[in-house]
């Protein structure tokens, strides 16, 4: 991947038809019944930065490019795409590789960090070695309205037609972009919650679709790496289906992120920011 190539605009749909499910058998307890099921798939991806082994990231196998851009971004290992000059996978099966190459002063930031992550998908922070590194100095957003809350309405419903594999086969997350007039555009899944999201941000910088006055949803609960990765990619509003931990409210209040929680039978929750208690 050349990161200076023009590249597709991102289709209104996703694809309808998963590629990332196998079919199993199963039988039930009492043996008495056998039938056969799709169930979502899990490879190791070993990514390489200029030769040099990072980490290892259980993930599910699709849209992988926009999964290294985003995890290259979201994790701070570069600061601007322009930064990753080529990215090659190779493998397949469960043992897939990334050989990632970016510039000098990218690669010489990332040594300095002394980082050697094993990667999980469930845990956004494996293998951080100082607080510092879970805890880093990141810029304050500049503030944002509030989406509408007509926006919102019948979100958990809407945002289906981009689970493709999730309503298929089930066992993954989703993240989602709403642009800034309101549109779902596209989303992205993986068995990772954190996963979901780098895809999704890798695929909204590789297609250059603008996220001045968007938001991202995700599917997934809502904790401090999910603030951290919208905060790198500067998008202002992170809206999830799950509750927030009182550490994402904290950044997010403190970082100036619109942070909406939306139950399943009540109203959007504004935890970000902080809402003024009536006199």
């Amino acid at each position: 991947m050349n990161a200076k190539r023009p590249v597709c605009a991102a289709p209104a749909l996703p694809v309808a038809a998963p590629a990332a499910s196998q079919p199993y058998q199963y039988s039930d307890i009492t043996q008495h019944h056998q039938a056969g099921t799709d169930l979502a798939e899990e490879v190791a991806l070993a990514i390489a930065y200029n030769g040099i082994s990072q980490a290892v990231m259980l993930v599910t196998p699709t849209d992988l490019e926009d999964f290294i851009v985003g995890f290259s971004l979201g994790s701070g290992i570069v600061e601007d795409v322009h930064d990753i000059y080529d990215l090659q996978l190779s493998g397949d099966g469960s043992a897939r590789y990334a050989q990632v190459q970016i510039a000098s002063r990218a690669f010489w930031n990332l040594k300095q960090q002394r980082r050697q992550l094993a990667g999980t998908s469930g845990c956004g922070l494996c293998g951080v070695e100082a607080v510092e590194q879970a805890l880093p100095d990141l810029a304050v957003l500049p503030g944002a309205p509030l989406p509408p809350a007509h926006w919102l309405e019948g979100l958990r419903q809407r945002i289906g037609q981009f689970q493709p594999l999730g309503q298929h086969c089930g066992a993954v997350h989703a993240a989602v972009f709403m642009d800034g007039q309101g549109q779902l555009l596209l989303g992205r899944e993986d068995i990772g919650r954190h996963n979901a999201l780098d895809k999704l941000i890798g695929a909204l910088v590789r297609q250059n679709i603008p996220m001045a006055g968007g938001l991202a949803i995700v599917t997934s609960r809502c904790s401090l790496e999910l603030i951290q990765k919208v905060l790198r990619a500067g998008i202002q509003t992170l809206v999830s289906l799950s509750s927030p931990t009182g550490l994402a409210v904290q950044w997010a209040r403190r970082h100036q992120l619109n942070l909406i929680h939306l139950p399943q039978k009540s109203a959007p929750r504004v935890y970000s920011p902080a809402q003024e208690t009536p006199a």
